[in-house]
Formats: C-alpha cells, structure tokens, sequence
C-alpha cells in the first residue's frame, strides 16, 4: 500500500464518508460506488446475470460464487454451497444435473445446454480492465449524497480498490484475498438500520456473517499438526543411527524435538536464604507493632492529650497501611523466557511462522506536549521489531485531531523504509534512532559486516535530515492559521476543530506497496482520530483505547494487543516475542489476561532526585504481585490478550477453580460434597461479578445449538449487539479466538465499518467502558481495567527480560513531577469512591485475598497523605510548646521503641536483598513518599472528594515530554510555581522555625532542658531531611540560589531565634517578677 495514499474522514451518524488526498491531487476524491463481488473460490468477479442483477449461487447463506465455479461445483464437485452445506439449486441456463428432478425450478430446455458459450462471454467480459466498472446494475445513482465535513458534496461512491487510492486495507494478509485483482463491494446506506436477518438455529453462525464458532475446530487441528511434526520428527530419528544421547547430529536434532514440547517460560523462586529471613522479619515486626500499640494506646500524656491523641490515630492508620503493602510482596518471584523454544514451535525457519498477529497501539494527544519526534521514534522502533512483518501492525491514535500528528507520521513512514531494513540487516538495539545514535558505546562492538561503518554513518546523515524536516513541521504548527490548517492538496484538514470533527482513517503502510528500499514488506502503519462531537462524552484516553480496540479488530483483528505511550520505545526488539513466550504457552495462554512489562527511563538525573524510576515499585511490589493473580497494569508497556479485553471468561482448570487457603480451611472443599457437573454450572453463573453475562465460546456455541426458534436466536443477536455495538464485522471479529479476520467478512465494507466503529455515538448504550474494553470511570483507567479482569479469574504476568523491554521519559521537573502523582492519586481515589472499589467490588468472582488487599492498597494510599501531613506538623507543635507525644518511659517500655525501629530498617535490608535495588533508589523512595504525601496526595483526595460529592471536575494535565535542549538535566532546575508546593513548604517553615524555638528555649533554659529536646530534634530533623529533595527543588540550581531565599532565610531565622529567647513564653509571670528577666547570660 502506497505510504500516501490518501487519509479516510466520515461520520457515520451524519452519513459522510470522503477520501482525501494530502498530495499529487487537485481535491477531494470522490468515493466509488463498488456493485460486484469475489468470487471466494478462483479470485474472480462474481458477475451478472441476465436481468442485470448479481448472481447470487445460494441463496441461504449468499456466499460469492461465479457462475464458472458453480457449475463446475455441481458438475463435478460435491454440489453444495462451500459455507454452509445447503445443495446448490438449479438456476435458469444451468445444466441439470442428479437431484434436479426433485426441485419445483423453472424447466429451461433451450438454454439448458447453451451455458458454456455465455459464461465464457460473461467471464471474458468481467476481466477487463479494473480501472472500469460496469455501471449498468439497477443500484446505482440510487444512493444518497452524503456531505464532506466543510459542506462540500461529493458522491455517495466508495472508492474503488485500487493500489492508487487505497488507504483502509490491504488486499493481502488477513485483510484481503491474496489476489492481485482488486475488487469492489455494495456500498450500503449507513443511515439505513441494520437488517435483522431470521436464520436457521441448525446451522453455523458463520453462515450468516456472525461470526466463526469454529475455534475449536481450528484449535484441534493445530494441536494435531504440531503432534504429527513430532511424530515425523521422532520417526525419522528412531529409525536411523545417531546417538541417542544426544551427543550425535540425530540426538541433537530430537533434542530439538523435545525442546519444542517443552514450557516457554519458567517461575524462577526467590532463594530461601533470601526469602526466609525477610517473612520471619515480617511476622516479628507485626508482633513488635502490635506492643507497640498497646503501649501507646495505654500510656496517654495527660498534659498534651491532643498531641497525644493526634499521633496516636496516624500511628495506628500508618500500621495499617503497612500492612496493606507489606502482605502482598509475601512470595515474589522472578520469571524466565525461552525465545529458542519458541522459534521451534511457532516460528522454525523455512515455514510459515504460526506466531498470533499483535496489534501495537500509541496513544497522543497533544504534539506540542509530546514532541512528534519522541512519537516517531516509537513508532520507528514497533516497525522495526524482531516479528514477522505481516503480523505486526501499528496503529497510532491522535486524539487531538492535529494534522502536525497526521504530517509527521506521513515523514516517519517514508523514513522508516530505510531505517527498518538497516536495523534488521545489522541486528541493531535499540530501533529507535534517537537512542541509537545518542549511545555512548562501541557501536563496533560484535559488528562483523564490512559495510556496517558506512552505511551507519549514511543513515546518521539520513536521519538528521529527517528531525530536521520534523522540526519544520513543528515551527509551522506553532501558530495556527484563522482559516485553520489547509492539506497539500488544498483540502481543509478535517480535525481544525479537535472538539468537532469527523473520524479519520489513514493507512500508510501496508503489506501491498509498503515496501522498505530492500524490497521487503513492511508492517502496517495506521493512523487513526477518532470522531469527536460536542454534547458527547469522550473518556479521554480508555476512550480512544477502545476506539483502537474497535478499528483493529476491523481492519487486522490480532490476537493479541500491545499498548505504549508515545514516548515509551520499543528498547528490546524481541519483546513481543517475550510476551508471546507467555501469551501462546500451552500452560499460561488461556488464562492471562495481560503481560506487563516494567517502566524503564532514560534522561532521569544520576541521584534521582523525585524517585522518577519508581525502582521500589517495578522490582519489588510488582515481582510481589507476581507470585500471586499477577501484577496491576500500569497504563503503558502491557501487551493484552483480546478476549480478555471483549469480557470472556478465562479458561480455567480444576486447580484454579479451588476456593482460597482461608475459605477452604473454613468451610472445607467443594469438590468432596459436590457433583462436578453442578460445580461446573455454578461456576459458570457466578465466575463473575457482573449481572451481564459474560460470553465464552462453549455458551454461544451451546446457546446455538439449544435454541427452539427463531426468537430467541433474535433476542440473543440482539444482546450481543447491545454488549458490543451494531457493527456486524466487529461482532464476527470477536469470535475469532486466534485473531484474523473473519473468512465471512466482506472486504468492501472495512472502509465503512472502520469509521462507523469509531463514531463518538457507537458506544451509547452498549458495555463498552462498564465491562468491556478500557474501564471508564477514573482517570487512571489502568488499575481499574486490569482490576476487573483479575475479578473475573484471569491472571497476569511480570515479564522482565534481561534487556529492558520499553524505556520512556518521566517528568524530571519538581513541578511537573506532582502534577504526574496528583493524577494517579485522583485516579485512585475516584476509584475508592466508585462501585469498582476493591473493598466490596468482586467477591463473587475469582480475585485471590492478598490480590484484592494489594488493589486495596492501590486505591487508599492517597488517603495517608492526612495523617503524614498531621505526624509531619507534631514536631514543630512539641518544639513550640514544650510538650511530647510520649510521656516518659522506663527502660522496659523503650526496648519497644527500639524494637520497632530496628525491624523497619530489617525489613528494608532483606527486601533490597532479594529484589536487588539498591539502598539509594530504596532512600530516594522514601523521601518522595513523604514530598508526594504532603502535597500531591492530599490535593487529591480534596478533588476527588469534590468531583464524586459536589460534580465539579478537574481537567486531565498531559504530562510534558519535551526534550532538553538547554543542558544536562536543565529541566531539573526550573522552578514551577504550582499551589502543590504550599503544604510541603509550609511543613518546612514550621519544623525549621520550631528547631529553632526549641534550641532557643534550651539555650535560655539551661542543660537540664537539653536531654528531652534531643527527642524532639530528631522527630524535626526526620521531616526536614525527607524533605531535603523538595528544598533543593524550590532552591533551584546550586550555584544560582534565588538571593530573595537568603535574604528572607536569614531575616526569618534571625527574628524567630532573637524574639524567643527574649520573650521565653514559657516562664510564668510570677516567675518573671520574681527572677528578674533572664536572658543568655542568666
């Protein structure tokens, strides 16, 4: 497919559909009215009979057939339909043939023997050229006009399938036949309601364009093709002379055989010298913190009881909170991949590779915010991944309708027909050229290819010419004209309003003219831009996930999608293969949902200043999730299974289908009390939550089979329309477990279906958000999204390869840093105030306890930001007062004290022991917990309370990805003014103005004052060094400190410290009239 042939817009509610040309075109084309089919057995037009009309040859199920294969399919073959069986009747000008004297047909002596001259005609002229229709059928002209969106009116024709204007499918690979004829379909009326079709129960669904329940068929006959390799394999080997153990060519080769048969993946177990220690830590420190509070609790300080009181209430909240992410992380575990046995079972050499189709989508909004060079250079490294070409495809969703996108992607497929093959020819890491160039390293290193020197140095040039060409197109896009952006062509670009536009389709590239400059085919690039209305509610970005969800099942329908960011890159080329290694494992398959990845990132500061790589979470809560339903998706670097995400249940044995330790050392076993068959079917009513049923393939086809008539085969059409939309293709492609496009499905009607599915009004009404596809209903749509599959008993997977899979950019900017954590903490806590929060969602399902506590813990943690706020002010309040949180305490009583600290700490080492993070990321975790608790935290929890309780809603903040062009980490020291910075800033100001009462107040007091300040001290000065990243934040860089911060540091310390000591509050009146005022000479 030609990189520029032509971008797709339409509505499907106002009935417009227009091809535009952004280049080498005067206007817009009008789109083609197609009136003829393929025949689905020799790749030729179906033609007309007699009377002008299309020859229909059954007329059950309407499956293309010409006329030459029908006859010759009654003649000679096994006279009936090849889809659905039924016996082909005679029609007027056939020959009879056995079995004709039994139907009432039209008895056509004259013609009955004259067929073979007029088919020859019909056929000859049907082969003409195909830049000509024939426009004699009775259709055409009979359509509406629809509107172009700038009011123009253009035709109401499709376009015709040709390489020169084709841009929605491809007419090879599983978008088409694999002719080299292109062929044109009916254009239906959008605007007319979907027919509703009255079928016969006894047949298959596929039959009637439903959809193909015949995925076990499929499924079986895999299995037997992969054991008949064996058997061949073990056959020839057995009967011959190699060695047998394996030290022979012929034992090396069945070793290969019994390497395809084996796992693809393996549970890698934390060592017990590691893991055992760290769980007996855990136990005491819960001991210890259970003395610990019964002493609190049982020792108030009569004197400060409001102090006392307040520390005792955040004390018991931080032990809880403890335990809600210290239980979770109880059995980590680490994973490994065989990529060798993978490629023998899926992907040998010299075969068609059986690897599933992955679907790979990039999610942008606004290009000013995220550079359009950061996106190409994603998109460079999906279309250079280590997969088969034809079954990989990009789709890049561009939610802010912005034709800078749209031109950038255009320069980045044409640049990745020379950046794709040299990657592949020299094995390159990482395929994103911005990175690879940018490497401070031997790029010599285990190059054997004499001309790799040259040609690297060719494609350097190569691409500095192509930032450069994106650079204009940035400089251009700065300023919007007011008659808004115009295309090459000069077509009004239909996204100038990104609030009011059409949808928009554009392939650029494909497996039919997609070629790199070696030849080779290339992996489909699409870009997509959803349509927006006003008076419609978008979702924001789980929206335009599920419009991509929609628009590929259309056009390529892979088995399996994998989503990143715009600005996270493909760091390892073989990490579909990774996820596949658990995806297509016989053992894992059916029942994982997803395969996470962890984030990785690049331009982050050396010491990490805000805790930007999230070490603590990726290495170990994570590898904690993964010992037991899986970790949480995490929004970016996930690849899903797409049953999962249509709302099927996972396939599930018996071992899986056991109650819990808890529920069964209560109430004992089921299976014991039980028939297995009841079990089965309770288990099927409540495997989930939903009062929707969710569909599985055993029910539909079960369901088919059961029904008496024609109603209820009606009715559950109808629910499935209800639960997915009214798009017939979309509905066939989701029942197409293995991914593909339905062999039913009409080609022609991609281009129509693709724009009608992402319609801003197709999901009205429908399950779309509620239980299927991307959860709606918080900001953070990946907790919510993976947290409802985990509900339905699917599991998920912590895929981290030795090679990190994707890196990305993280905010470095104070600033930017809080506005980040203020939108997962909102996300949250919409979460927690939801009918999907984890405490009382799901307990008719298959969620595990430590599971659902870790979800607890995802969705609460906001909440904490009220007692850390409340424990960082209590030094500052004791410093000023003169009182304690504690009253005094014996020697028996402080061992507790020390106990408890002592186990903090233990359980901190033996967690960096066995996860491998170091105590600097450990420390850098800690910090930021406190920075984030005392300001972006609590702001959320204020709007989260806000948006649930009084409506009032907070705009979603794209987090800036620009580059650093002003210096290393320039960024880093830019000061932001946000009202995030008040809370920590003023904790700050406190504690520091209350070390300095207290020291005053102990100067002025003598040395007997000393001892019980030195507790106090330390609870400040814990504050203020958690609080160290944060000062040197709001400082700046180090060697530019703002001179207004000194002068007003040294004013206010000054004044604090000289006005204590002269005031002294804490001496009585009577003691001041009796001593005479006492100063620092007393």
């Amino acid at each position: 497919m030609e990189a520029n042939a032509g971008l797709v817009a339409g509505s499907y509610k106002r009935n417009e559909l227009v091809r535009i040309r952004h280049d080498s075109d005067n206007g817009p084309k009008p789109l083609k009215n197609i009136n003829s089919q393929i025949c689905q057995i020799c790749g030729d037009t179906v033609g007309l009979t007699a009377s002008g009309d299309i020859f229909v040859a059954c007329n059950e199920c309407a499956f293309p057939v010409c006329r030459p294969c029908y006859e010759y399919e009654r003649k000679d073959g096994n006279q009936s339909c090849p889809q659905c069986k039924t016996r082909y009747k005679r029609h007027k000008g056939s020959p009879r043939v056995d079995g004709d004297d039994d139907e009432d047909d039209v008895d056509d002596i004259e013609n009955e023997f004259k067929y073979t001259q007029g088919s020859s005609k019909t056929k000859q002229q049907w082969r003409g050229e195909d830049t000509e229709l024939s426009t004699s059928t009775r259709h055409e002209s009979q359509q509406p006009i629809p509107l172009l969106t700038n009011g123009q009116s253009v035709s109401s024709e499709i376009p015709y399938a040709t390489p020169d204007n084709q841009s929605v499918r491809t007419t090879s690979g599983s978008l088409g036949p694999p002719d080299k004829h292109l062929h044109s379909h009916p254009y239906v009326d959008p605007r007319q309601p979907v027919p509703v079709r009255i079928v016969d129960p006894s047949k298959d669904l596929n039959s009637y364009g439903l959809g193909n329940v015949d995925w076990k068929e499929r499924v079986e006959g895999w299995k037997l093709k992969q054991e008949k390799n064996i058997m061949q394999m073990t056959s020839r080997y057995s009967e011959g002379k190699g060695d047998l153990e394996g030290t022979g060519s012929n034992g090396e080769e069945l070793q290969m055989a019994d390497d395809a048969r084996q796992p693809l993946s393996r549970v890698v177990p934390i060592p017990s010298s590691h893991l055992t220690p760290y769980r007996v830590v855990i136990i005491l420190r819960l001991i210890i913190l259970g003395f610990f509070l019964q002493y609190r609790l049982t020792h108030p300080v009569k004197d400060a009881y409001p102090l006392w009181l307040t520390s005792v209430i955040c004390e018991v909240w931080f032990a809880l909170s403890w335990l809600l992410d210290q239980f979770p992380k109880w059995s980590p575990v680490n994973r490994e991949t065989f990529l060798e046995r993978l490629a023998l079972r899926y992907d040998r050499e010299g075969e068609p590779s059986q690897l599933a189709p992955v679907d790979v989508f990039v999610s942008t909004v606004d290009p000013l915010k995220e550079p359009p060079l950061v996106t190409a250079n994603t998109v460079l490294s999906i279309l250079a991944v280590d997969y088969p070409v034809d079954k990989v495809s990009c789709y890049v969703s561009d939610d802010g309708s912005a034709m800078l996108s749209f031109e950038s992607l255009s320069e980045t497929a044409e640049f990745a027909r020379k950046w794709v093959p040299f990657c592949k020819k020299h094995s390159i890491e990482p395929r994103a050229p911005e990175f690879y160039f940018a490497q401070k390293i031997d790029y010599l290193k285990d190059k054997i290819k004499p001309s790799f020197v040259k040609e690297r140095r060719a494609m350097k040039r190569e691409y500095e010419e192509f930032k450069i060409r994106i650079n204009a197109l940035v400089a251009k896009a700065q300023k919007m004209p007011e008659e808004g952006w115009t295309m090459q062509d000069g077509t009004p670009w239909p996204g100038n309003n990104p609030r009011d536009h059409p949808g928009m389709i554009q392939v650029f590239l494909g497996h039919s003219g997609g070629l790199d400059t070696d030849g080779n085919e290339l992996p489909r690039l699409v870009y997509v831009s959803r349509e927006k209305r006003p008076g419609f509610q978008h979702h924001k970005k789980a929206g335009a996930m599920n419009a991509l969800i929609r628009v590929s099942a259309v056009l390529t329908n892979g088995a399996y999608l994998l989503n990143v960011d715009c600005d996270h890159y493909f760091n390892n080329s073989k990490a579909l293969k990774e996820a596949m290694c658990f995806m297509m494992d016989p053992a894992y398959g059916k029942k994982t949902c997803y395969v996470q990845f962890p984030q990785r990132f690049d331009g982050i500061d050396l010491h990490d200043r805000y805790a930007n790589r999230n070490i603590v979470f990726f290495d170990i809560n994570l590898k904690g999730l993964d010992g037991l339903q899986g970790p949480v998706y995490v929004g970016t670097g996930c690849c899903f299974n797409r049953q999962a995400l249509y709302g099927y249940d996972p396939v599930l044995t018996e071992a899986d289908l056991e109650p819990n330790i808890i529920i069964k050392s209560c109430c004992g076993s089921r299976k014991k009390h039980r028939n297995k068959k009841y079990v089965d079917k309770k288990r099927a009513a409540k495997r989930t939550e939903s009062t929707i049923p969710i569909f599985n393939m055993e029910d539909i086809e079960e369901g088919v089979e059961g029904y008496d008539d024609e109603s209820s085969l009606l009715m559950s059409q109808k629910r499935i329309e209800k639960r997915f939309g009214q798009s017939p293709v979309f509905i066939a492609a989701t029942f197409m477990e293995q991914g593909g496009i339905p062999p039913s499905t009409n080609p022609a009607t991609l281009l129509k279906e693709a724009i009608h599915v992402i319609s801003c009004g197709y999901e009205d009404k429908t399950e779309w958000g509620k239980e299927i596809g991307w959860i709606y209903g918080s900001v953070t749509e990946d907790i919510l999204t993976g947290f409802k599959m985990h509900a339905r008993g699917w599991i998920s997977i912590y895929c981290m390869p030795p090679r990190p899979a994707f890196k990305g950019s993280a905010p470095i900017n104070l600033s930017d840093r809080l506005n980040q954590v203020l939108r997962w903490a909102l996300g949250s806590i919409e979460i927690l105030l939801s009918r999907h929060c984890p405490i009382w969602y799901g307990y008719n399902g298959r969620l595990k306890l430590l599971e659902r506590i870790a979800y607890i813990n995802t969705i609460v943690y906001p909440i904490t930001s009220i007692p850390l706020l409340a424990y960082c002010t209590l030094p500052a309040f004791c410093l000023l007062t003169g009182k304690f949180i504690i009253p005094e305490i014996s020697n028996f009583a402080s061992m507790w004290f020390i106990l408890l600290f002592v186990s903090i700490f233990a359980t901190g080492i033996l967690e960096l022991r066995w996860s491998g993070v170091s105590i600097e990321d450990w420390w850098r975790n800690e910090q930021f917990w406190v920075i984030g608790g005392t300001s972006a935290h609590l702001f959320a929890v204020f709007q989260g309370l806000l948006k649930v309780l009084a409506g009032i809603d907070t705009n979603f903040t794209v987090t800036s990805k620009a580059s650093d062009d002003d210096g290393d980490f320039a960024e880093l020291y830019v000061f932001k003014w946000t009202s995030l910075l008040i809370p920590p800033t003023t904790v700050l100001i406190i504690n520091m103005v209350g070390i300095v009462a207290g020291v005053s107040y102990a100067i002025n007091s003598g040395y007997q004052s000393w001892g019980p300040l030195f507790g106090k001290l330390f609870f400040a000065l814990w504050v203020i060094v958690h609080l160290y990243p944060f000062l040197k934040g709001l400082l700046g860089r180090q060697n530019r400190t703002p001179t207004i911060v000194i002068v007003w540091s040294i004013l206010l310390a000054s004044i604090f410290s000289l006005l204590w000591v002269r005031i002294d509050p804490f001496t009585s009146a009577s003691t001041k009239a009796a001593n005479g005022q006492c100063g620092i000479n007393c």
